[in-house]
């Protein structure tokens, strides 16, 4: 068996039956001994999988024959290995085989939301076959950096994720919002919070490119004059640049390896919430109630979130 891969990728187009999309897809990944998360909406698909390498180009050649999702945009990356499934619980696979799947998810899912992405915006966000209606202009990695070198610190870098993602890796002198759910971003900006930016060109970034689709529009939709997305994400930045360009230390992941570094000698930016030691290692707040992620060494993996830590004192 070939090294385990994982697929992360979306695409924005209308998507007439959800559910129908869902069923199908379900059964694919079933199929194909995949494992994961999707998430289908009337304005797409979002989805991270992985498995056996055949088992992925097979997915991503069957999903691309389904018209909506035919410019379905993928970036691949390396699993951290194979455990032994349940044959019983796969279809349409000779159930009496040995059967792996990939050790970096617990189980499949696949869902239909309301959003692909929980701003709570889903009736101001409008696809077409081309993608989201509205949104900042695409930069690739290359242009991004000649952005920057033709207009200096005048570029202002926008994260696009949760502050806790940041702490252990984003783009030089990014702004990184004060948010803990995707949600809050909207709050944040129609708050005044960066009107002082409002003329400024802004570059807008994530994990894979698809919350700035979402956050771009609707930046641009509220004032923002030049708004800007990284063509792919931090992973396709920093599968072009390494540790050689604007980007600093490691990128936090949703899958079971937590956190990826692009090349190594990847600068550490986080510290333990405990000890204050330079870390990138990521954990689950200790109290199982509260869903916080927070950064701690392996020495204090069971660590409590701020919250959860002064109700035990």
């Amino acid at each position: 068996m070939s090294d385990p891969k994982i697929l992360l990728y979306y695409a924005f187009a209308p998507v007439a039956d959800p559910e129908a999309a869902r069923l199908w897809q379900r059964e694919l990944c079933e199929s194909l001994g995949l494992r994961g998360r999707i998430i289908i909406s009337k304005h797409g698909i979002n989805g991270t999988v992985g498995g056996e390498i055949d088992a992925c180009k097979q997915y991503l050649k069957r999903t691309r024959e389904y018209g909506p999702f035919r410019g379905i945009d993928v970036k691949w990356s390396d699993g951290t290995g194979f455990v032994d499934a349940k044959p019983t619980m796969l279809r349409g696979v000779d159930r009496s085989a040995p059967w792996k799947q990939i050790a970096d998810f617990p189980k499949l899912s696949v869902k239909v939301r309301d959003e692909l992405v929980a701003f709570g915006i889903p009736e101001e966000t409008k696809v077409d076959a081309s993608g989201v209606v509205g949104g900042g202009k695409h930069l690739s990695p290359e242009r991004v950096n000649k952005l920057v070198a033709e207009r200096g610190d005048d570029v202002v870098f926008l994260d696009g994720r949760n502050a806790w993602e940041a702490e252990i890796g984003k783009f030089k002198g990014a702004i990184v919002p004060d948010v803990t759910t995707t949600h809050d971003f909207i709050a944040q900006i129609e708050s005044g919070a960066f009107d002082d930016i409002k003329g400024k060109p802004i570059v807008t970034y994530c994990t894979g490119g698809i919350r700035c689709e979402i956050l771009s529009a609707a930046m641009v939709a509220r004032g923002f004059e030049e708004v800007y997305q990284i063509d792919g994400g931090i992973v396709r930045y920093g599968e072009q640049f390494g540790n050689g360009g604007l980007w600093e230390g490691s990128l936090a992941v949703f899958d079971g390896r937590e956190t990826m570094d692009f090349e190594p000698g990847a600068k550490v930016l986080g510290t333990c919430v405990v000890c204050g030691s330079a870390t990138s290692s990521l954990a689950n707040c200790a109290d199982g109630s509260c869903r916080a992620r927070l950064v701690a060494c392996a020495s204090h993996e069971a660590a409590h979130c701020q919250e959860h830590a002064a109700a035990r004192v």
